[in-house]
């Protein structure tokens, strides 16, 4: 990690780069402390959505810890975050186990057969958890949805049996995914809470996961918090939730610049940035994104393209009051979620620069990529 002792202006930055901002940051936190204050469930930061450890200091005051989802993401929460460290994995090798093991407070497994076979390794070391699938979830794209037919993720309740808790101190479900609706998790809750409320009132923890949108504007934090106090209450364990995107919301820019317009029937511009290499989930869910620059009631219509040779690589379709320009700056809006940790070197493009804008109107630059950065990866 790179760090900056020169003032940043930024106007003077290249593009493209991450600009993270800590206001908004913080604002999403104080929507988790109330989230906290009012459940009584502990938060861990879902790493495998956000793992820009140089805001951490930020982050810390307000969580309980890190939860990842494979070694390295347990190494990184360890050392950089601290606090509770959870372990996920979909499946551990013995190499794995070892090096999570002296790290890890809580280790959860996703299946029977991953338990066993490392029982006896690791449950001296750290409290284990199974993960179940309740086979109901609320996510909006397949591709995302845990409980989708035939899923590899979590046990079902008819593969389990109440000897299950002689090796597993907590469950951990996992069903949301940008899940905006408190009635519909609190649907799911009580599935959970009925159908398993055998095992859940002699468990010490569960985890709900992450995917629940609270800071999403005028989300009912109280009544989401006043379910989980129930639901923690009447089975006498502690909740956790493991949120990702409802930390980092809207809390950071993707900046690029226009590079070239082009004209087929449509115009596009062509920016120094791509959705395969730096904005991965704009091109998988097909979810397009953004700019601050557009304007809803703009008469100039165009494709915001990238610059990689993938012909159907483009970030969305907009309109702006003025046609623009090359060299103009664009923000494509809400990119920390799922994006710094999916970057990579397709086509060789520069790789975006990262920077934190502090409350106090200070840039710090966090990371900066150069050509001996692409090279390292392919080769020593």
């Amino acid at each position: 990690m790179i760090s900056s002792t020169q003032p940043l202006n930024k106007e003077s930055l290249n593009t493209p780069y991450f600009m993270i901002n800590e206001q908004a940051l913080i604002n999403n936190l104080e929507k988790a402390k109330k989230l906290k204050e009012i459940s009584g469930a502990k938060l861990v930061l879902a790493l495998k959505c956000f793992s820009t450890w140089g805001t951490f200091d930020t982050i810390k005051p307000y969580l309980d810890g890190t939860t990842s989802s494979g070694p390295y993401e347990v190494k990184l929460g360890h050392e950089t975050f601290g606090g509770e460290t959870h372990a996920y994995s979909v499946g551990y090798s013995n190499a794995d186990i070892e090096a999570v093991k002296p790290l890890a407070d809580k280790i959860i497994f996703n299946s029977l057969s991953q338990l066993n076979a490392h029982y006896e390794t690791c449950h001296q070391s750290a409290s284990l958890g199974l993960r179940i699938n309740p086979e109901m979830s609320v996510a909006g794209q397949d591709l995302a949805n845990p409980a989708r037919p035939y899923s590899r993720l979590g046990v079902k309740q008819q593969l389990l049996d109440l000897t299950v808790l002689n090796k597993v101190d907590g469950f951990m479900f996992h069903m949301n995914c940008e899940n905006k609706d408190v009635d519909a998790f609190i649907a799911v809750l009580d599935h959970i809470s009925s159908t398993f409320a055998d095992y859940l009132d002699k468990l010490d923890w569960l985890s709900l996961g992450g995917g629940i949108f609270f800071t999403y504007p005028d989300y009912p934090i109280e009544k989401l918090g006043l379910a989980l106090k129930a639901f923690s209450e009447k089975h006498q364990l502690q909740v956790y939730l493991e949120p990702g995107e409802a930390i980092i919301t809207r809390t950071a820019d993707l900046v690029v610049s226009v590079i070239d317009i082009v004209e087929n029937e449509k115009q596009t511009a062509i920016v120094d940035s791509a959705t395969e290499a730096h904005r991965l989930d704009t091109l998988i869910y097909n979810e397009p994104a953004s700019v601050k620059e557009a304007s809803d009631t703009g008469t100039h219509p165009y494709i915001i393209g990238s610059c990689s040779c993938l012909a159907g690589d483009q970030f969305c379709e907009t309109q702006f009051d003025e046609p623009l320009k090359i060299g103009q700056k664009l923000h494509l809006l809400d990119s920390a979620g799922y994006t710094m940790v999916k970057l990579n070197w397709f086509n060789g493009l520069k790789m975006p620069s990262i920077y934190f804008e502090k409350v106090d109107g200070e840039i710090k630059l966090l990371n900066e990529f150069g050509y001996e950065d692409f090279k390292a990866t392919l080769g020593k």
